[in-house]
């Protein structure tokens, strides 16, 4: 997800075995699982008006898993957790992972615990049967040093180590600024990916936000192997005005999506696939998505 989320994300039973060994059949012989997913963000206007009506055209497409971008008081788009998980199974949908921003509020400094809000949010993840928590967002006052977001960093391990108690993975989702913003001479992505430990805290790479820095994920994919359980899969184009990009059907667009999911699956680890497209070109959103999803399973997904 982009910049353009910022204002909807500051508005915005535990599993048997732990997350990082989910089915070992699923990644024998280098055959690593291949689960196509989207991004509820896509459609966000209509699950807005429309939550449940929405979710079953999803179905309807073919999909048979989300990733929700809505969790405020403790609910999914307005419903408990044991309410979503029940909506989701009669439609014969899952929820493999879920954003929620993990910030600085989240950590009580005096106690070194995570707030009972945070820890909510874990439970209610869990309830879900998500395999991440995944927050989409840094708080740009954790960037103002390097100590600082050095700190941060501390954070997200702890929390990657409560979420395994739950049998899920913490994930960190990036923008675009982390791969234009540097600390200490360092950009912050590679600040990011060298102070997490690798057992705790998933990168969910977004391939269309780096691109907007000038970044390529082939590039990251080569660099940091094996750190990318989840990726957003996107395609971007330039914007009809010529200023900046945004995203647009998978592989209409600049950055060859196809190659990256593959070198994703051989270099990244990656075995789940989230679709997520956010600007539409005159079609609308379900469209959209139905499209992107057909064009993945052509790709073999």
């Amino acid at each position: 997800m982009k910049t353009s989320r910022r204002s909807f994300l500051k508005k915005s039973a535990a599993a048997m075995a732990a997350a990082s060994v989910l089915s070992p059949s699923l990644f024998a012989s280098g055959n690593a699982a291949k689960v196509v997913s989207i991004q509820l963000y896509s459609v966000r206007e209509d699950m807005k008006k429309d939550p449940l009506g929405t979710l079953k055209k999803i179905a309807a497409m073919g999909y048979k898993n989300v990733e929700h971008a809505n969790y405020v008081n403790r609910k999914f788009y307005g419903y408990t957790a044991k309410e979503f998980l029940k909506v989701l199974n009669d439609l014969g949908l899952k929820m493999l992972s879920g954003h929620t921003v993990l910030g600085k509020n989240h950590w009580d400094v005096k106690k070194k615990d995570f707030t009972d809000a945070w820890k909510y949010t874990i439970e209610d993840a869990a309830t879900m049967g998500q395999k991440f928590v995944v927050s989409p967002w840094l708080d740009h006052s954790l960037l103002k040093s390097l100590d600082t977001l050095l700190g941060f960093m501390e954070v997200f391990n702890k929390c990657g180590e409560l979420c395994r108690k739950s049998g899920m993975k913490f994930g960190y989702h990036n923008h675009d600024f982390e791969f234009s913003m540097k600390l200490g001479g360092q950009d912050v992505f590679d600040i990011i990916m060298k102070n997490t430990d690798a057992d705790k805290v998933v990168i969910q790479l977004d391939i269309g936000n780096m691109y907007i820095a000038g970044a390529k994920a082939v590039d990251i994919l080569n660099k940091y192997p094996a750190r990318f359980d989840t990726i957003h899969v996107k395609d971007m184009i330039k914007k009809s005005d010529d200023k900046g990009y945004e995203s647009t059907i998978l592989g209409k667009g600049l950055i060859d999506p196809r190659k990256v999911t593959d070198l994703s699956r051989e270099k990244g680890g990656t075995w789940l696939f989230v679709i997520e497209q956010e600007a539409y070109q005159d079609m609308t959103p379900v469209d959209c998505v139905k499209e992107d999803l057909k064009i993945m399973k052509s790709w073999g997904y």
